[in-house]
């Protein structure tokens, strides 16, 4: 319910959140249900207040056109930010008027907006329902003071410590109750977006499953290869053998080519996979459907540390596997090995 239950943000409140280390801000927002209607289209939104202190980085890095509202100024700002889902369905562009009406008391009240930018975000749910507007026109709208809200969103420094802050805030404000007599309730994004949460750990899941698939395949790759390379060498080793050389020195021997091997092919996978990586990066050609993913390309997030540890691991477990296969090296015999054609 976006507007029917406020509650009160005081500048000490806002103090005492900011004053936990884990906290990077505390913002006010008010929510308004509303339609805009033009000449021949009409849409249902959600009028999303934003304040001074809004942190816009999120809608600025998704900002397809125009520019982000400035609400700063001591007066009343009449900019607001569409999203381009809305701009096509309802043939609007930036610097265009727009009227949006909203049900008070069982009246109809109307404000005029204009339109300052549009943003895309990919995310439907998002894009379809939420236009950007400043906060004290919701607040007027409903007859609220300057300091209440439908809510305020508590930003942290780390995702990580998400749960242990709302378990420590839900019993802060459990009992707490503002000037107005209006009770606090918490919960964090996890807990209003559990779908799509639950959807993104399975994700997870599935990179650590494809990623350990594609270590067996490569490495049963590996032992053929150090198998046929042996079976190539049978005769060397039964000669080698039979001159004295332990089997410990002839499977150094057969690592260091195997290993000689796989260093070339991971030279060779660091360029083409760090040239597609880079291309991607730039230029975007491998394309999602937002619809499904809520990102339009395949993001790459090109990490030195990371690379560096994928190919450290990769190395370690090519050497374990091929350790373990070059003890075959020790059940050949000399007197048949020398004969073997």
């Amino acid at each position: 319910m976006y507007d029917s239950y406020p509650v009160a943000l005081s500048d000490s409140m806002r103090q005492l959140l900011q004053d936990d280390a884990r906290i990077v801000r505390v913002e006010g927002f008010a929510s308004k249900p509303g339609i805009i209607k033009t000449e021949n289209e009409f849409l249902g939104i959600i009028l999303n207040g934003a304040g001074a202190d809004y942190d816009w980085s999120f809608l600025e890095s998704n900002l397809s056109e125009g520019e982000l509202p400035d609400f700063s100024d001591s007066t009343v700002s009449n900019q607001v930010l569409l999203s381009r889902y809305m701009a096509d369905k309802l043939h609007l562009k930036v610097g265009d008027g727009l009227y949006t009406y909203f049900i008070q008391d069982d009246n109809v009240r109307a404000r005029k907006f204009t339109i300052s930018g549009i943003y895309q975000t990919n995310f439907l749910d998002y894009d379809r329902m939420y236009v950007m507007a400043d906060v004290r026109h919701i607040q007027r709208l409903n007859g609220w003071n300057p300091d209440q809200y439908t809510g305020f969103s508590v930003l942290l420094h780390d995702y990580e410590a998400v749960d242990a802050m709302t378990e420590k805030l839900y019993f802060e404000f459990n009992e707490l109750s503002d000037p107005y007599d209006q009770h606090y309730y918490v919960s964090s994004l996890k807990e209003q977006n559990i779908q799509i949460f639950s959807w993104l750990d399975m994700l997870d899941m599935n990179v650590w499953i494809i990623l350990g698939l594609m270590a067996i395949v490569s490495g049963f790759t590996m032992i053929s290869g150090l198998f046929i390379i042996i079976l190539e060498r049978i005769n060397m080793i039964g000669v080698l053998k039979a001159l004295g050389a332990t089997n410990f020195f002839i499977r150094k021997t057969f690592l260091y080519v195997s290993l000689f091997l796989v260093g070339k092919g991971m030279l060779f996978g660091n360029l083409v996979g760090l040239s597609i990586c880079l291309i991607q990066s730039r230029f975007h050609v491998i394309k999602l459907n937002p619809q499904d993913y809520y990102i339009s390309s395949v993001p790459i997030d090109l990490s030195l540390w990371a690379w560096i540890l994928l190919n450290i691991g990769c190395l370690a477990v090519s050497l374990l596997m091929l350790l373990g296969a070059s003890y075959i090296v020790s059940m050949i015999r000399p007197a048949r090995s020398i004969r073997f054609e």
